[in-house]
């Protein structure tokens, strides 16, 4: 599905990080940003989670073969 939009606790389980380190590393410019879909309500885009997902994998130099 494209464009699918995904909510905390997914990106949380997917990423492994806390609440707390994820809105750190927004704040950082190092993490995608979430999306605002009403006023208390956002989500992020899975494609963008997985992407930067694969730039980490790919940042240690073997692109994540063993």
């Amino acid at each position: 599905m494209q464009n699918q939009i995904i909510k905390l606790p997914a990106v949380k389980e997917l990423t492994t990080f806390s609440s707390a380190t994820i809105y750190r590393l927004i704040s950082d410019g190092e993490f995608p940003q979430q999306v605002k879909l009403a006023e208390r309500c956002s989500g992020w885009l899975l494609e963008e989670i997985n992407s930067w997902l694969e730039c980490k994998i790919n940042e240690r130099g073997d692109g994540g073969q063993q």
